[in-house]
């Protein structure tokens, strides 16, 4: 006796007028009523043009360094079954030529599935609204390693000239948190690796820079990953390495938000290589490490500048 097929059931089939089956309205999304670029002018940003493959290039402000080939693979396989959902976005550079402002990731997977023309929107940016938007918008939807997002913020303050508090408000994150992710660029290239591959955690490597010592860093960096240790055993190990240190100093990274206010304004006249340890009952030190005369000599003329 034949099986008999289980489905949906005659109730549903008439509330949808017939055979409940998906296939057919599954169709790829191709935007083929969308106009080739060129063809028709843009009469607003909120547009979708077609533009050939060949007429784009990548974001040279791109943050994102790496790209992973599975996850390439598997998106560049959804797009040929379902085409592009989300168009990409770019600005004009010359005549015929654009650039991708967002969606890299996109473009490279509908290359590799072979399309030849790629819907985008198309709005007009500086090049340093390039970077901002490119940034942010990584920041906000990527998953980016915590590498990846200390340097999107680093080159935000360096070649967008925003402070702290600025970048704060474009992406949508507290200072402190900016302030915490910037101090990891401080950590040894060896710990920077572990972190961006995903052997050790932000929450690891932010009690890793409360060690002064790199070496040491280093070594309980190699042992954290040998011991499979918990942040809590880590901070555990080092108050045993370090008995002379006053337990209430355990939990030296959490300062009120004004301590990163000091910072901030400080930091910046010696490559924010400046560390601030606060004890519960508010007492602590402040530590500068300065590379030349000259980074001394720029923080003395503005004390100077501010009559301070």
């Amino acid at each position: 006796m034949a099986k008999q097929q289980r489905g949906l059931g005659k109730g549903i089939g008439a509330l949808l007028g017939g055979d409940p089956g998906f296939a057919p309205v599954r169709q790829p999304v191709g935007y083929v009523n969308k106009g080739v670029v060129g063809q028709t002018p843009v009469q607003d940003t909120a547009d979708v043009l077609r533009i050939p493959v060949d007429m784009i290039e990548p974001n040279p402000y791109q943050p994102r360094m790496s790209f992973g080939q599975e996850a390439l693979d598997e998106l560049a396989e959804s797009i040929r079954s379902l085409g592009l959902i989300q168009p990409i976005t770019v600005r004009r550079v010359s005549e015929g030529r654009y650039q991708i402002i967002s969606g890299e990731r996109r473009f490279r997977a509908c290359r590799q599935s072979g399309m030849d023309m790629i819907p985008a929107y198309i709005k007009d940016a500086t090049d340093q609204g390039m970077l901002e938007m490119a940034i942010v918008e990584n920041i906000q939807r990527e998953n980016l390693d915590p590498i990846e997002v200390a340097m999107s913020y680093q080159r935000l303050i360096e070649e967008c000239n925003l402070t702290q508090e600025q970048m704060a408000v474009r992406v949508g994150k507290k200072r402190a948190s900016i302030t915490n992710y910037l101090r990891l660029l401080k950590l040894p290239a060896k710990i920077q690796h572990d972190l961006k591959v995903g052997l050790l955690s932000v929450g690891h490597a932010k009690v890793l820079l409360g060690v002064e010592d790199l070496k040491l860093q280093e070594y309980l960096c190699d042992l954290v990953i040998k011991e499979d240790m918990s942040v809590r055993q880590l901070e555990d190990k080092i108050r045993k390495m370090t008995e002379q240190k006053a337990p209430e100093e355990a939990q030296a990274q959490d300062l009120p938000d004004e301590y990163f206010k000091v910072l901030e304004i400080v930091g910046k006249y010696f490559e924010n290589n400046i560390s601030l340890k606060r004890s519960g009952s508010g007492k602590g030190t402040m530590t500068i490490h300065f590379g030349s005369d000259e980074e001394v000599g720029r923080f003395l003329k503005a004390l100077e500048d501010a009559k301070i």
